[in-house]
């Protein structure tokens, strides 16, 4: 994959973070990029650990971009957690950002499974962005749950109608769609197989067995979405602080044997996307390797001076209605271990005539 300058394009985008099983770590890192941590929460609020997440987010960005970025909204269920930051410039021409929290769990309300997804308007283009963690497990027929997991989320997510605009309230009716997290997708091939294929990096074939991949080609999940191409290892199950993975440790048997698979993913739905980069970073904190991708996103501005009075008319109005409430937080409790996180950090291409200072 060809080398991209982080810096540069760090002074362009929209940053999304989404985060997956950020409780009960009893210490504090800092990953080489610099915006990826671990809290110790055993005995802390949830929103205490949210809090401390943005505060280290936006210490790590001021380290490592020279311009300003704003939080628009954050979000923590359980061990989900995304947090959506733009750039100071950007920030007056996003309007009603809301949130909508989906549990898949026990009895199916509670959040060990779920997502949490996040819409908002930028410019006169609708976005949502989805952080997911769907049912575990490798067992033939567990990519069934998984899609039962995904189907629930798209049927129940609904967002609030917006103060001034009749923005949509489905996941899918948004003009540009992510959906990131940990989809949990296993590979269908046995294990010592699939072993083999991982240690000489055959991919392809690997892929070609791949269940996400298999359910979407096949209609029965996700149908119609789009996911870049995959040139990177399998991101679980890594034994902690090392690029082993779980079943064989020094010619021992580990405690819990796992295949590895590609269960962290990165996908899209709607035109006016492109994906520049799709890769996964190698921190050791856990037992998954972070995924990350970059994408171009065309919006559409304004173009005349009557929807121009009426955009900034509407603008003022949603502020004060939503001052104050940029961050919301919700009160849960998880017992995971583990931390992993994606990231989808947006090149804002503006494509219209508009006045450049609207650019």
């Amino acid at each position: 994959m060809p080398s991209i300058n982080l810096q540069s394009i760090l002074t362009r985008f929209l940053l999304v973070h989404g985060m997956l099983e950020v409780l009960h770590q009893a210490k504090i890192w800092t990953w080489r990029i610099g915006w990826t941590f671990l809290v110790t929460s055993m005995f802390l609020e949830n929103r205490k650990i949210c809090t401390k997440w943005n505060s280290m987010i936006r210490e790590a960005l001021k380290k490592k971009v020279r311009q300003n970025f704003k939080c628009i909204i954050s979000k923590q269920m359980v061990g989900i957690m995304i947090s959506i930051w733009v750039r100071s410039e950007l920030h007056p021409f996003i309007r009603n950002p809301s949130v909508c929290c989906i549990g898949c769990g026990i009895m199916g309300c509670l959040g060990n499974k779920g997502s949490v997804s996040v819409r908002f308007r930028l410019h006169e283009t609708s976005f949502c962005f989805v952080c997911t963690h769907l049912a575990s497990g490798g067992k033939e027929g567990d990519e069934k749950n998984r899609n039962e997991n995904v189907c629930d989320i798209l049927c129940r997510t609904k967002f609030p109608k917006g103060p001034s605009l009749d923005l949509p309230k489905k996941i899918l009716h948004h003009d540009r769609v992510i959906l990131l997290g940990d989809l949990n997708y296993r590979v269908s091939l046995p294990e010592a197989t699939t072993r083999f294929l991982v240690e000489i990096k055959d991919w392809d074939t690997l892929l070609q067995n791949d269940q996400l991949r298999m359910e979407m080609m096949n209609g029965q999940v996700l149908e119609g979405w789009q996911e870049g191409n995959i040139k990177f290892g399998p991101t679980y199950k890594y034994c902690p602080n090392s690029e082993v993975y779980y079943g064989t440790l020094n010619g021992l048997k580990a405690e819990k044997r796992r295949a590895p698979a590609w269960c962290d993913r990165i996908i899209w739905n709607g035109n006016g996307l492109k994906q520049v980069s799709y890769n996964r970073g190698e921190s050791k904190l856990s037992d998954h390797r972070p995924v990350m991708a970059i994408f171009t996103t065309q919006v559409e501005t304004l173009t005349n001076l009557k929807t121009l009075q009426s955009f900034f008319l509407s603008n003022r109005f949603d502020h004060v209605n939503h001052s104050g409430s940029s961050l919301v937080h919700e009160d849960d409790s998880d017992d995971d271990n583990n931390e992993m996180f994606s990231t989808v950090d947006f090149v804002y291409d503006n494509k219209s005539t508009f006045p450049n200072y609207l650019k």
